[in-house]
């Protein structure tokens, strides 16, 4: 019967494990910053499903407005937490980690993106569509832009 390896042998294993862990992260810390990706990801779910709710309720379903909200949010996040992340030599690696591979990993979807507007050009709605396509590509981009000027003035000494 093989020993059991040690915490130190079993965090070298961790360390190569790339799914896990980047080259920046110290091993002992791989399972705990999974535990945190995934909870944040739990979060952006549930943060995507309450949209999808509240945007049905208020705005119809007739196009897909939730999915459309929480992309926009999504790239504005990404950009705030990012830039900030670069600008701010403290800013932990495993929250920037939780808050774009967890959280907004869990928020926007591009397959939903996909899917719905393939269904409005099956449904025959061609320019709900391209609405779609448009208001989403261009709306990305600037929440992006917004997303990157607010983190480097936030962050500006």
């Amino acid at each position: 019967m093989a020993a059991q390896p040690t915490s130190s042998a079993a965090a070298e294993k961790i360390a190569r494990m790339p799914i896990l862990v980047s080259h920046y992260a110290p091993a002992f810390g791989a399972m705990e910053r999974f535990f945190w990706i995934c909870l944040a990801g739990a979060a952006g779910v549930g943060t995507r499903y309450l949209v999808g709710l509240w945007a049905g309720e208020r705005l119809g379903t007739a196009f897909p407005y939730a999915t459309l909200i929480v992309n926009v949010a999504g790239c504005f996040l990404i950009a705030l937490v990012m830039q900030t992340a670069l600008n701010v030599a403290t800013f932990s690696p495993t929250l920037r980690l939780a808050l774009t591979t967890g959280f907004l990993g869990g928020l926007t979807t591009y397959s939903s993106f996909a899917y719905e507007t393939t269904k409005l050009v099956q449904d025959g709605a061609r320019g709900a569509a391209l609405a779609n396509v448009a208001i989403t590509t261009v709306a990305c981009f600037v929440a992006v832009a917004l997303g990157l000027f607010l983190a480097n003035t936030m962050t500006k000494a």
